[in-house]
């Protein structure tokens, strides 16, 4: 994960090493080289997820000297990168916020017996009842048709057959440490309000998008509690997007590791404009599209 961008771009390559010294421990060699199992554990993940989001907002903007943006979200962890880019949050205060939540959320898959299911092909409501039936929660409202659900491990099944019978074309159980955006996360978050309340948070330069409310954080004074809420509630990724595209926004750019924003994109509207930034050559494209 990013090595490609820190072999091409002494920017990466510096941020990378700033994050070990940050962190103090390897995380770039984690990212680099592994092992897989390593980086997955969502105490590696989440800062590398977040370094990576934040490398590729700094390379484009060597690459695009024009670039300006109107506003900022990100999905989950995301979210803390989608700060820092509204200089609401530093870089380096980010990095140690989301290597403890992290930490804290891995201990907390570690103490329930926690899992995930993704439901395809249901709307809102009819999912909220499959949780109801199954007594689990709902976690993502990604895009139309794409919904997580999240809780005990051993009511996974009963939630995809309940999804299954209520008409879901698709039922699947993730491959997760624990029960993400659900109550099994609790006790993650006094230490994460303890993580934030040591960082300065500043009204941000642009919108920020809280995945808590789909709408844009209401002042500075709000965004500690609302990251905290964030750790157990559903994340409204679709509200987001639709209320950044009513309020005029029509091209988004993905930055970080992966597409999955773009195909969540493609299923809310079709005719919004979606670049991605998370290696050289798609760097190199976006740039490309954005300096014409």
């Amino acid at each position: 994960m990013g090595r490609d961008l820190a072999e091409s771009h002494p920017t990466a390559k510096a941020l990378f090493a700033q994050a070990d010294e940050v962190l103090g421990y390897g995380l770039s060699g984690i990212c680099f080289s592994g092992p897989e199992e390593e980086l997955v554990r969502t105490e590696h993940a989440q800062p590398a997820i977040y370094l990576v989001g934040w490398i590729a907002l700094q390379l484009l903007r060597e690459q695009v000297p024009s670039l300006a943006f109107d506003a900022t979200a990100g999905l989950s962890l995301g979210e803390f990168t989608a700060l820092a880019a509204a200089d609401a949050l530093g870089f380096e205060d980010g990095l140690r916020v989301v290597r403890r939540r992290g930490e804290l959320m891995q201990e907390a898959c570690e103490a329930s017996a926690g899992g995930m299911a993704a439901i395809v092909g249901l709307d809102e409501e009819a999912v909220r009842s499959v949780c109801d039936q199954a007594g689990v929660s709902l976690a993502n409202l990604n895009c139309p048709g794409q919904i997580v659900v999240s809780g005990d491990a051993d009511k996974m099944d009963a939630a995809c057959e309940a999804a299954k019978a209520a008409g879901a074309k698709r039922a699947i159980p993730l491959p997760v440490a624990g029960a993400y955006h659900s109550p099994l996360m609790q006790p993650a978050q006094a230490g994460l309000a303890e993580a934030l309340a040591k960082v300065e948070l500043r009204e941000p330069t642009t919108p920020v998008y809280s995945n808590v409310t789909g709408q844009a954080h209401a002042a500075a004074g709000t965004i500690a509690g609302t990251m905290v809420d964030q750790v157990t509630s559903p994340v409204k990724w679709e509200a987001c997007i639709r209320a950044l595209i009513a309020g005029g926004v029509t091209r988004f750019i993905e930055l970080g590791p992966g597409k999955a924003l773009s195909g969540f994109m493609r299923r809310i509207d079709r005719d919004a404009e979606m670049l991605n930034v998370g290696d050289g050559d798609s760097l190199a494209k976006a740039a490309e599209v954005l300096n014409a």
